[in-house]
């Protein structure tokens, strides 16, 4: 799951990303309201956590001409504004959730996952052929026999899954899997795809992860 955090205040924004890296999640920060909404209209993030006062666009106008492009994206405001009129507000505006400033890491790392939990009608596993992910227990299965992977190979693999029929370009893996944002030898993501077949024990006829030469890679059925 790839967050996008709009934090003016550096110390707490550093300390947002290295938290939520170290539960898996692929972090983006930046520190201006500008910024940040430009980057939120890339469509690239599972969740938004938007500073309500920033620099430039506050996180009230963010969250406005954001939800005019994605419906359901969920957004959970931080900040220090505690009255009941602005969080009826904020709410009203397309914010999900919200909570105030200071705050337990632990339970902004709950209503994070809240949000990320599958909707009414949703799933919590992703298929390929006999392979199926179970997002919450984090386990692979092929078959019915369990396949251990290790957090990288995980995150591959359930990137492939979640966009089963679309190309997934090298950038964008190494972007999303290992969050680099710079020019890199992306070669390691072909090492991590033999890995990935070996341990699932793709046959000669089972061509479910795909190479596409020169672009990235596709998961098909």
């Amino acid at each position: 799951m790839r967050l996008l955090v709009v934090e003016d205040e550096i110390g707490i924004a550093n300390f947002l990303k290295q938290g939520l890296e170290e539960e898996s999640f692929a972090v983006d920060v930046c520190h201006t309201g500008n910024e940040g909404l430009d980057l939120a209209l890339s469509g690239e993030y599972d969740l938004l956590l938007l500073d309500w006062m920033i620099p430039g666009k506050s996180g009230i106008e963010i969250c406005t001409e954001f939800r005019k492009h994605f419906k359901t994206t969920p957004i959970i405001f931080l900040t220090a504004k505690d009255t009941l009129q602005e969080t009826i507000f904020g709410l009203q505006n397309g914010a999900n959730d919200y909570i105030k400033k200071p705050f337990h890491f632990e339970e902004l790392l709950e209503r994070i996952r809240v949000q990320l939990r599958p909707k009414s009608g949703e799933t919590n596993q992703l298929t390929l052929g006999p392979l199926t992910i179970d997002l919450s227990a984090h386990t692979v299965f092929k078959n019915g026999t369990e396949i251990t992977l290790t957090q990288k190979e995980f995150a591959l693999l359930e990137m492939l899954i979640r966009n089963k029929g679309m190309v997934c370009t090298r950038t964008r893996i190494i972007e999303s899997v290992w969050d680099i944002h710079f020019e890199y030898n992306t070669g390691v993501i072909d090492v991590y795809i033999n890995a990935l077949r070996k341990k699932l024990q793709l046959g000669e006829h089972e061509n479910y992860i795909q190479t596409i030469r020169g672009v990235g890679y596709i998961a098909k059925e």
